[in-house]
């Protein structure tokens, strides 16, 4: 299924995590293991924020997935299931 992933980080632990190299070996990571067709960084909430787009074949994955954002920079993470232009005209038939 393909999913979205979603992450915002805290303002003060972000500057850290950037200062210590944390944050970028985390996307780093995130990248190899979830393939993402897309990856987005931007602005949420003044909040540093990002998204990557990725196939996700067994609900086990979402440890996996979640957990090093949460543990190496306190960030928030939402995962949800998206659809692109052909498969919702192929939902909508």
């Amino acid at each position: 299924m393909r999913m979205m992933l979603r992450w915002s980080l805290p303002v003060e632990r972000g500057n850290e995590v950037i200062e210590s190299g944390t944050l970028d070996e985390t996307i780093q990571g995130l990248t190899e293991k979830l393939r993402p067709e897309a990856a987005y960084f931007y602005l949420e909430g003044g909040e540093r924020a990002g998204c990557m787009v990725f196939e996700m074949t067994d609900s086990a994955e979402i440890a996996r997935i979640a957990e090093p954002l949460f543990m190496a920079a306190d960030a928030a993470v939402e995962l949800l299931p998206v659809m692109n232009a052909e498969e919702m005209r192929k939902g909508l038939e």
